[in-house]
């Protein structure tokens, strides 16, 4: 039996974090680390794990399924609409200042800002796939194609029929598997964003339809 059939999909929880944070970092780590790694004061992760417990927002469990092998958090990942834009900059922003401090909060927000010009948030009525990640000993096994149809599944409950993604443009694995589920690059954004804690690379975005796809 193929891993990707045999996974359980359900929505997160906080007690998920320690399998399920380490995979949404891996989503994206150069992005995470030049916006969220403040040397001397927090990892990436370390707020990422904040943000996860805490359930708000973007980065919050409320948002995320999880994927499970023999009861084991293998895969996550997060579908949502633009409407939820505000919401998440109010969350993230409280999360931030109470994990940083008022004394470098500022930056990480001001970072995070940036890194939107180049992931910007997705449409109104528009269904983003984000955060997704699959335990790195059981990837090509079929487990990412079937979280992507999970989560498209989902949003289809939801009302919304046009799917949106970003991949970077260094991880070609990844395209080539969106591409397999029927999505097509609609556009590509530059990046210039880099500091010692990581260069943002640039970053491609994919659309298809819910229905659409092989």
């Amino acid at each position: 039996m193929e891993d990707g059939s045999a996974v359980r999909f359900r929505a997160a929880t906080a007690r998920d974090a320690g399998g399920a944070v380490p995979l949404i970092y891996s989503s994206g780590p150069a992005a995470f680390d030049y916006v969220f790694a403040v040397p001397g004061r927090s990892t990436a992760q370390a707020f990422l794990q904040h943000a996860f417990v805490d359930g708000a927002g973007e980065f919050g469990w409320r948002n995320h399924i999880v994927g499970e092998l023999e009861g084991v958090v293998v895969a996550v990942g997060a579908g949502y609409g633009g409407e939820a834009a505000l919401a998440f900059t109010l969350a993230a922003a409280r999360q931030i200042l109470a994990h940083y401090g008022l004394h470098r909060a500022p930056g990480v927000i001001a970072r995070g800002l940036r890194v939107e010009r180049v992931i910007p948030p997705p449409p109104r009525r528009m269904h983003y796939l984000a955060h997704l990640g699959v335990s790195p000993a059981l990837r090509g096994r079929g487990i990412g194609r079937a979280l992507v149809e999970e989560l498209i599944r989902r949003g289809l409950q939801q009302g919304r029929r046009r799917v949106t993604l970003d991949v970077a443009a260094s991880n070609p694995r990844a395209q080539a598997l969106y591409e397999r589920l029927g999505f097509a690059v609609t556009g590509e954004r530059h990046s210039v964003l880099a500091n010692p804690q990581g260069a943002v690379p640039d970053h491609r975005r994919m659309e298809r339809l819910a229905g659409d796809g092989s």
